[in-house]
Parts: structure tokens; C-alpha cells; sequence
């Protein structure tokens, strides 16, 4: 979610040049400000289904094993 936002703040606010760091920490206050006032939501659409079939390799399926029964003495 974290690299989301910064891409929308790259695309929104710190797409031209500016000259001081004053002004860039302003706009982007002003522009954080806005966000949280619409209360901006990532709207994910890769679903956990999707995931399961894109990332089959990284997510194997484990298979569940009965737990052994204690060894009797």
C-alpha cells in the first residue's frame, strides 16, 4: 500500500519541479491533508484467488498431515 500512495504522490503533487524543500514538504502536506480528508482507500483488484494462481510457485499448497500419536512406553 505504502509504494501505491507513493506512486499517487509522484503522479499528483511531485510531478514538476520545485525549487526549495519548503515548498515540497508544503505541497505534500497539503496533499496528504486531501487524502486523508477523502478518505483515499487502495482498491485492490488481484484477489487472494488471483494471487493463488499468478504466485503458484511462491505460495506452494502444504499438505496437512495427521499429528503423530505419542509413542506408547
Amino acid at each position: 500500500m505504502a509504494e501505491t500512495e507513493l506512486s499517487v504522490l509522484s503522479g499528483q503533487c511531485l510531478d514538476r519541479r520545485m525549487d526549495s524543500k519548503d515548498f515540497v514538504t508544503s505541497e505534500v502536506t497539503a496533499w496528504e491533508a486531501e487524502r486523508n480528508r477523502t478518505e483515499a482507500k487502495v482498491r485492490w483488484r488481484f484477489t487472494t484467488a488471483d494471487a493463488r494462481i499468478k504466485l503458484e510457485k511462491l505460495y506452494p499448497v502444504l499438505e496437512y498431515r495427521e499429528p503423530a500419536e505419542p509413542a506408547k512406553k
